[in-house]
């Protein structure tokens, strides 16, 4: 599961629609980000795990964060 950077809350993520992504690929198993597509995520950091979310990217910016 990827994880993000800079966004210490799920709801600090969703206010981040209409803006890239800050990740981090954590997979051994090849990249997982999609310009354009829907992954899950988790936060606030790739190893600290406390919350996550699905997002959902269309063109490089975040569409939605579920």
């Amino acid at each position: 599961m990827m994880g993000v950077r800079g966004y210490k809350t799920k709801k600090e993520l969703k206010g981040a629609v209409g803006q890239p992504l800050r990740y981090e690929e954590t997979s051994p198993f090849g990249p997982e980000y999609k310009e354009s597509g829907t992954f899950s995520v988790v936060g606030p950091s790739p190893y600290v795990r406390k919350w996550w979310a699905t997002v959902t990217m269309l063109n490089g910016l975040i569409s939605k964060v579920s």
